[in-house]
């Protein structure tokens, strides 16, 4: 079982052993979410499904949302219904990629530790990994498959709202990780959320700074060292992760627990949805 990380070679052992597996492109482009389907269909790992960030990880019914913000996770029993579309069954190991730096398949692989499926690992360096191994690809819509039979699990990874996130507000037993570029974090910019700047206390690792030049994740001692390094003395067990909308904090998730940390929480409104609340500070610089 596969429950961070899998490589190219890894995957393309996995299909010559016919592993049941369930693959999903969840490329995406925030300034032009069309271009999500445009991008599946000019190129996807062969037998992949996709996975689109508005259409099946977020909701916009306030109904069957959870949260708040601008991509909202849905009920886990409505997402559970998308995976069971997609073909996943219990048994199954789930393999998520994109071709963004891990920026939007890191939703999926959270969303199927939340909805109790630990079998989820990201393809390590993306679609472009998968080339350079020579992997086979197709083009076209995703491939006719019968629906699965997923039941939900146990929670194993959680979230924290608005509310609570606020309440613990500088208190030394929570510790912020903000994942967006510096630039919006410092608040010089805000292209996608009503107010610019941070959550005050909120520590500043930009997603991106857990791959090496490959487009692959560091090395756990690495990522070891520069989280040791970002907290400080700080209790990682009281981190919360956040980024604009609960997207492209993950990575930073993923690379805490490869460094060996323990799963911690992700504030899933996160920048978008307390910028849009009332009476909470904001901080700049």
């Amino acid at each position: 079982m596969f429950t961070h990380l899998i490589s190219a070679p890894q995957l393309q052992a996995l299909q010559a052993n016919g592993t049941p597996l369930l693959v999903v492109d969840c490329s995406f482009d925030l300034a032009d979410p069309a271009k999500a389907d445009a991008m599946f269909a000019e190129q996807h790992i062969q037998g992949a499904m996709q996975a689109h960030l508005e259409r099946d990880l977020s909701t916009h019914d306030p109904a069957n949302a959870v949260n708040g913000g601008r991509h909202p996770l849905p009920k886990r029993e409505l997402f559970a219904q998308t995976l069971r579309r997609l073909g996943l069954d219990n048994t199954m190991q789930a393999v998520v990629y994109d071709r963004n730096g891990a920026n939007y398949c890191g939703r999926l692989w959270w969303m199927l530790k939340w909805a109790g499926h630990d079998a989820v690992a990201v393809l390590d360096g993306g679609l472009q990994a998968w080339l350079a191994a020579g992997g086979a690809t197709e083009s076209g819509p995703a491939p006719a498959r019968a629906h699965g039979h997923f039941e939900l699990g146990p929670e194993l990874r959680h979230w924290v709202s608005t509310q609570d996130l606020a309440a613990r507000l500088n208190q030394p037993t929570q510790t912020i990780i903000d994942a967006r570029g510096a630039p919006r974090y410092r608040g010089e910019t805000e292209p996608l959320d009503p107010i610019a700047g941070h959550i005050p206390g909120a520590l500043n690792r930009p997603f991106g700074d857990n791959l090496g030049p490959d487009g692959c994740f560091k090395s756990p001692a690495q990522l070891k060292t520069e989280f040791a390094a970002l907290l400080a003395g700080r209790d990682a067990a009281g981190v919360v992760h956040q980024c604009g909308s609960g997207v492209s904090t993950v990575p930073n998730i993923i690379a805490m627990e490869l460094a060996g940390y323990p799963p911690v929480a992700l504030y899933a409104g996160s920048w978008s949805e307390w910028s849009r609340t009332p009476g909470l500070p904001v901080a700049k610089g």
